[in-house]
């Protein structure tokens, strides 16, 4: 057999050389369930189980909504961010104050969007329409957090309806189907080993180093979900991508939903969108519903996470990771199914754009507004007044 035929085989959809790489992601999603439970006993560890006095500064929710902003800014992970939420509350925070951060890191996402369509600055209508492809997503999270979280803090209204379906599917907290803690005997020889590594450290530090090397195995485990579906999906996701966008709205939501699914990466979804728009393959009303559907089906690495917690708490951490998938798929709907509100993300991201595209400062100014200026102005005030 040629070197060539051998390439093809390994490449072949079907061939049995993908197996290593399937058993790869099982591996990290183990590895994932781990980290989250290893976090969430690092954190009430070291907490001392007063996880609502440490985070009393942020009892305001504005300022957990900045803390969720920049936290996926810095990181570029909203899964990663939503994993580490979904440990700190199996450790004792509360939900209440873990709602704004998840709704935070649904804005800090899109910070990449609007890096990637900076490489198209040369070209003034390239950059237009690249630039209005990154920020229409900017948009529709900043409007659907305008709308959602003044709910939440007058009426709690994710947080009920996310503890009624959480009580219905936990039922007595112990997080199994048949009331036996199965994945805490999968993960324990994992976590066991770094608890006691972890233990060599004095007091709270051993607290600590297992929630440091807990968000570091969630952040290498999810990138390298992420690159390994990406070469299993590749072909799957490119022709659900290139089938679903312009026939619809509704295909639109589920492709995005699905591709985001496969590669485990809302950035990487919107990411590749942001050329193809700067390119003129899709204008901006095509792509729209993909981006909103991506947010959708970022919301299942959180789901994942959730099914590390076990015991009195796993309710409340399976809640946190419901409150995630509520709150983008409420949002797609009122947004998007009212017409009123269904364009104004669009004609925000065109009049940016616009200016943009002729003062290359408005960029800058929207970045570090969006990202750095405005979150710090919040807490400012919030410490003020």
């Amino acid at each position: 057999m040629s070197h060539t035929e051998t390439l093809d085989k390994i490449s072949a959809p079907g061939s049995s050389s993908r197996l290593p790489q399937w058993l790869a992601v099982v591996t990290m999603i183990y590895v994932l369930i781990s980290a989250v439970s290893l976090i969430g006993t690092g954190f009430k560890a070291a907490t001392g189980g007063q996880a609502q006095e440490l985070f009393s500064f942020a009892s305001n929710p504005y300022v957990g909504l900045v803390i969720g902003i920049v936290a996926t800014a810095l990181i570029q992970s909203s899964s990663t961010v939503s994993s580490l939420i979904v440990g700190m509350v199996a450790g004792g925070l509360p939900v209440a104050i873990a709602i704004p951060m998840i709704m935070g890191s649904n804005v800090g996402t899109t910070l990449t969007n609007t890096l990637v369509s900076l490489g198209h600055v040369r070209n003034k209508e390239e950059f237009r329409r690249a630039f209005a492809a990154a920020t229409v997503h900017d948009f529709f999270n900043l409007i659907a957090i305008v709308i959602f979280l003044p709910l939440e803090i007058m009426f709690g209204l994710l947080e009920r309806i996310s503890a009624a379906v959480a009580g219905l599917l936990v039922g007595d907290a112990n997080y199994s189907m048949s009331g036996l803690n199965f994945m805490k005997i999968l993960t324990k020889p994992l976590v066991g080993t770094l608890e006691g590594v972890s233990s060599l450290l004095p007091g709270m530090l051993a607290g600590l180093a297992m929630v440091v090397i807990g968000l570091a195995l969630i952040f290498l485990a999810i990138t390298w979900i992420g690159k390994l579906l990406k070469v299993l999906m590749v072909g799957k996701a490119k022709a659900v991508m290139h089938s679903a966008i312009g026939k619809g709205p509704a295909t639109g939501i589920f492709s995005g939903t699905l591709v985001t699914i496969f590669v485990q990466s809302s950035s990487t979804t919107t990411s590749l969108m942001v050329p193809l728009a700067g390119a003129g393959t899709f204008s901006l009303r095509q792509i729209y519903p993909f981006m909103l559907g991506a947010n959708i089906g970022t919301t299942v690495t959180a789901l994942l996470a959730a099914t590390a917690v076990t015991g009195a708490v796993a309710a409340h951490a399976l809640e946190i990771a419901i409150v995630h998938v509520l709150f983008n798929v409420f949002a797609v709907a009122l947004i998007f199914g009212l017409p009123f509100l269904r364009n104004l993300p669009i004609l925000g991201a065109e009049w940016l754009a616009g200016l943009a595209s002729e003062r290359k400062i408005y960029a800058a100014v929207w970045v570090l507004g969006v990202f750095i200026v405005v979150p710090l102005l919040l807490i400012a005030i919030t410490v003020l007044f």
